[in-house]
Parts: C-alpha cells; sequence; structure tokens
C-alpha cells in the first residue's frame, strides 16, 4: 500500500467517524523525541522518516511540518505523495496550530489518538477549537487502523545500573521526590517520561533503539511505588532489589485503570506537558491534579561527581575509537573502495572494542559531500554514496557505555587540498566551537545568552544553520535531554530555558549546510564547571569532555585571532596528552602531526 492509498484509507477512517481533520504526531505514549517502530505512524502515513514533524489531514490536504534539520531529506522523501511540506520556522510558513486553526471548519472535529500527545496540548487546542465551536476527537488510533502490519510494541528485557555507575541510589532518589510531594501537598506523582523513570529507578533497557531506557510509567507516592511495564522484563534478583525499595509492579496498559480508581478526592501532581491526555482524563471528576514540572528533569541534567568522573573516562576511549577510525579512513581513503555505509560500520567496529560498550546511542550521520548538507542525512543502500579522495564527510555519531552517553561530529577532508572556500567555512564553524567552549559568564545565564559565541562568525559572513547550537545529553540515557540547551530563541514550555548548571553536560556543535555542495559540523560535549566566585557574582564556565582532532587540513589560520589558534592549540594538547598512550606507534606519529601547534 503507497503512501497516497494510505492518505485514502486514512480519510475514509475519517468519514466514518465524522472527522474533519485528523492530526499525527511523531511520538509514543511518554512524548518521546525517538520512538521504537510500534510509534511510527507518521512515518507509515507520509514516508518521511526523520525524527521530527507532525501531519495534518484533511479531506483534502495533507501537510507535514519538520524543522530545518529535515527540510532537504523531507522534500526528498515526500516527492510525488501529494503531501505538502510546510518549513518550520520559515516566513509566511503557518505553524501546525495556526494551519488547524484555519482550516477546521466551523463545527467540525479535529481527530487524534490521545496518547500521542499530552494533557497541555490537548487543553491548549481544545480552547482554540472553541473559537469555531469545533470539537477534539481522542477517542481513536485512526493510523492504527489501517496499518495491518503494525509491528510489535517492545517490552525487551531490563536491568539495574549498579550504584557505581549510576552515583546515587534508589532509595536516595525516591526520598527526594517524597520530599517534592510533601511541599506540594500532594498523595502521588505521575511520572511518564521514559529517561525520568530510568534515572529514577537507577534501571535501563532496550525499548527504544539507541536509548537504554524501559517502556513504562511510573507513580511514586507517599509509601508506595508502582511501576507499569512488560511481563517478566526484570530478573529474579533485580525484582527482588526493586521491590525492596517499594516498587510494586503492574502491567504496561494498566495505569489507565488505575488513575481512574484513584479516590475520589485525591491531590496529585502532573507534568502536563509530558503526560498523555487520556492519563488525565482518567482522574477521577473530583480529583485535584497539580501541574508540575517533574523534578527528575532538572535532578538528572546535573550530573552527579561518579557520573562525571565516569563521562570523562566514556569520552576518552570514544575519542580514542573516533581518532583511530579518523587515522585509518585518511590512510585508505584512496586503497580500496568505501562508501558512507561502510565508513560507519569500520567507525562502529573501532568502538566496540572499547570497555563497557553497548551500542550506539542514535544512528550514524555518514554524510559525503552534498549528502553532509542535509543536516541529519541517514544513509541507505539506495542512496549509499561512494567516498571519494576529495571533499568531505561530516560524521556524526555516538556511544552507550556504562559510563555514559557520548556524542561526536567532524568533519573530514577525504585527500587532496581543501578549496579556500571549503577552508573559510570550515574554519568558522571551528571558531564557533571553541569560542562557545571557552566562553565564562555568570550564574544565571541560559544557553540563549550564549549561544551568539557559536554562531558569530559565521553570522559575520551573512550565514547561520538551522538548528540550535546544543542539547543535553543523558547519563547512559537518551542522546537529546532536556533542559540545558544552546539556541538564540527563548522556547514558550515551562522550564525549557533553564539556567546553566555545574554538572550539566551540553552539546557544542556549530555547522554550515551548503546544499549540493557539502555540510560542515563540528560537536563536541562540554561540562558546565564553576569559575570563580568573587564581589561579582559567581563565574561559571565550561571544559571539554569531548577529545578528537579538528582537520588541520581545513584550517585556514588566517582568519584565526591569536587567541583562538591558543585554544586550538591548547584543546589539540590535550586530545594528544589524553589519547596518545591507547594508540599504535603508527597512530601516534599521525596524532601529533594532527595536533602539532599553528599559529
Amino acid at each position: 500500500m503507497g503512501i497516497r492509498e494510505r492518505l485514502t484509507q486514512l480519510r475514509k477512517k475519517m468519514t466514518e467517524n465524522n472527522i474533519d481533520m485528523y492530526f499525527v504526531p511523531t511520538n509514543d505514549f511518554h512524548g518521546s523525541e525517538y520512538v521504537c517502530d510500534y510509534f511510527k505512524t507518521r512515518e507509515f502515513l507520509s514516508g518521511f522518516d526523520g525524527s521530527a514533524g507532525s501531519m495534518v489531514v484533511t479531506e483534502s490536504e495533507a501537510g507535514l511540518w519538520t524543522d530545518g534539520r529535515y527540510f532537504l531529506q523531507a522534500e526528498a522523501q515526500l516527492a510525488n505523495t501529494g503531501i505538502v511540506l510546510y518549513k518550520s520556522g520559515q516566513e509566511g510558513v503557518p505553524t501546525v496550530n495556526e494551519y488547524i486553526e484555519s482550516n477546521i471548519p466551523q463545527s467540525g472535529v479535529l481527530g487524534v489518538d490521545g496518547r500521542m500527545v499530552s494533557a497541555a496540548w490537548a487543553e491548549g487546542m481544545e480552547k482554540m477549537l472553541d473559537g469555531k465551536n469545533a470539537g477534539l476527537d481522542m477517542r481513536r488510533d485512526l493510523v492504527g487502523e489501517i496499518w495491518l502490519d503494525r509491528p510489535e510494541m517492545r517490552h525487551e528485557k531490563a536491568w539495574i545500573l549498579p550504584d557505581k555507575f549510576a552515583g546515587e541510589d534508589r532509595a536516595s532518589k525516591l526520598h527526594k521526590i517524597r520530599e517534592f510531594l510533601a511541599e506540594k501537598g500532594c498523595s502521588g506523582i505521575v511520572i511518564t517520561s521514559l529517561d525520568d523513570i530510568a534515572w529514577l529507578l537507577n534501571i535501563r533497557g532496550s525499548d527504544i533503539p539507541c536509548n537504554p531506557v524501559v517502556l513504562s510509567y511510573l507513580i511514586v507516592g507517599n509509601e508506595n511505588c508502582c511501576l507499569f511495564a512488560g511481563d517478566n522484563i526484570f530478573s529474579p534478583e533485580d525484582r527482588a532489589a526493586l521491590a525492596q525499595d517499594g516498587v510494586n509492579f503492574y502491567r504496561y496498559g494498566e495505569i489507565y485503570d488505575y488513575v481512574r480508581n484513584l479516590a475520589q478526592d485525591t491531590r496529585f501532581a502532573v507534568d502536563k506537558h509530558a503526560a498523555n491526555a487520556i492519563i488525565v482524563e482518567n482522574f477521577p471528576e473530583n480529583a485535584e491534579i497539580v501541574d508540575v514540572n517533574c523534578p527528575t528533569v532538572q535532578w538528572k541534567a546535573v550530573k552527579n561527581p561518579v557520573e562525571i568522573q565516569n563521562e570523562r573516562e566514556a569520552h576518552i576511549r570514544d575519542g580514542v575509537a573516533v581518532t583511530r577510525f579518523i587515522c585509518w579512513l585518511k590512510q585508505n581513503i584512496d586503497k580500496m573502495p568505501l562508501t558512507e555505509i561502510k565508513a560507519a560500520e569500520k567507525l562502529e567496529s573501532f568502538r566496540k572494542k572499547g570497555k563497557n560498550y553497548l551500542g550506539p546511542s542514535f544512528e550514524p550521520i555518514a554524510g559525503y559531500a552534498e549528502h553532509g548538507a542535509i543536516v541529519h542525512y541517514s544513509a541507505t543502500p539506495e542512496t549509499d554514496a561512494r567516498l571519494m579522495p576529495e571533499n568531505f564527510l561530516l560524521l556524526d555519531t555516538g556511544g552507550q557505555y556504562l559510563e555514559g552517553t557520548t556524542d561526536v561530529t567532524r568533519t573530514i577532508l577525504l585527500g587532496g587540498k581543501a578549496t579556500a572556500e571549503q577552508k573559510k567555512y570550515y574554519t568558522a564553524v571551528l571558531r564557533g566551537n571553541l569560542n562557545l567552549c571557552a566562553a565564562k559568564f555568570k550564574y544565571g545565564c541560559s544557553g540563549v545568552a550564549l549561544d551568539y559565541a557559536a554562531r558569530q562568525p559565521l553570522w559575520e559572513m551573512g550565514c547561520d544553520y538551522n538548528h540550535g547550537t546544543g542539547h543535553g545529553v543523558g547519563y547512559f540515557l537518551n542522546v537529546h535531554e532536556s533542559p540545558n540547551a544552546f539556541r538564540y530563541r527563548i522556547l514558550k514550555e515551562p522550564g525549557q530555558n533553564a539556567v546553566l548548571e555545574e554538572g550539566m553536560i551540553t552539546s557544542d556543535e556549530p555547522g554550515i549546510y551548503l546544499a549540493g555542495k557539502y555540510g560542515i559540523r563540528l560537536e563536541n560535549l562540554i561540562l558546565c564547571v564553576k569559575k570563580e566566585k568573587n564581589e561579582f557574582g559567581q563565574f561559571m564556565g565550561f571544559e571539554p569532555l569531548t577529545f578528537v582532532p579538528f582537520d588541520r587540513d581545513a584550517i585556514d589560520t588566517e582568519q584565526m585571532s591569536q587567541k583562538e589558534l591558543a585554544l586550538l592549540n591548547d584543546y589539540h594538547r590535550q586530545v594528544y596528552d589524553k589519547l596518545e598512550g591507547y594508540l599504535s606507534a603508527e597512530e601516534k606519529e599521525w596524532l601529533a602531526d594532527m595536533c602539532a601547534p599553528l599559529w
């Protein structure tokens, strides 16, 4: 069944259920960014497989909204489907909500699977629809009804992360949650985001590829704790350890009946921007729901001393793997046939040699030449480009280790000499990366205050990149983690413009993308640290966690200030000092050349 036929089948279901417009988000029942195959309803319906996007289908039109990371990819994948691409954030492009408000008929009905949207989204949408006397129907998963060969929902084996990696035991974390409940005067809290549950209970799983989380819900009360997950996913030993800390086990789907049967006068904490609309709808009519920012979001973002030390060790192992790969690639680019997929597989083989490596933290982005200009390009057998000893290979990859999560991007010049244009743009991106990491700032700043440090070299050229400069990163959890980030736009969602705290890990990844030519992105993970405190207040800064050399063959030192050159040379000195003990004599000699001072 092709895309056009799927849209026809959906419209038939809409007519049968008196629905005028149907909304299909990229989501699961937990608000996850990355989802298992069962939840890929938007991909099934559109053919677009980027990690971000929303669809709206009417009787006569279908539209897909996505952000700047995916414009080129979406244009290609939506070709000849009849689906209109709406480039989010671009001048003159309506938002999803603006489109719905303008196009929903008077007294019409908007349909959506209520488990796939947050309670806050549903409340806001109902208020908006009231202006046209329209309604919101959240009862049916219409895409699921036409998806006849839909994959099974995943409930894989799960396990407990030992305290020597977590740095804080489960009982301590649950105690903090109960202190939070006492402050709010609540008898319990519903937690639905998968990484928050994994962090709070010190559990890990594999229900979402590359994200070591467990498909589950959690309710923490003043005395009890209820985990709603797959049957028999824990070993008897781990189940007993969880039970010892007061965890009771329920089947995954029983969350809805459990909430429905709470006492009528209960007072419960719920993050309405995270919990799905059907969970909140199922609370007793007279229950008092206190809308909160789930405190675990902030707690898990601030890494404890054990996590920080473990992260440093993981990044050394990861740096060794990526550095060995770049050395190998430079030496073999003109000796054997290589492709984007083969290059990514070779890097993975180097990572697998590292201690406690458990797999990638996301699907590799290996974009050669013009493919590098597609921000989140994913090579397929049909698009797998041959690597030639010329132009750039943009390689954005990461790993999951027991000691932490890594995410690193290097743009590698494959043979030959860089052109003046390539050097100009590579050096501008490099300067932005170095300047952001070197930023010193007063405590109280969010990433919005610092984003300019990374964009300035490009903005001075009249250039930019259409994505955030950096995202938070979890500890052996999701590679994209709230609430810390670098971006120049202030977000409306509660808690998403967080103050940068000591112990937060954020990516530093400016880039530039020239359609039809190449892309350049340089990414390190950086740790927020305290600097001096004086009569003017507490000052903060960053230190790099990622140690992989930049490509000196693409650097134009004439563009760089003496300060920037000093930053580069100091970084390369650290790279060599930290990695050389793990390399062969040949690799060490190559790294010494790559890290030699530039003036």
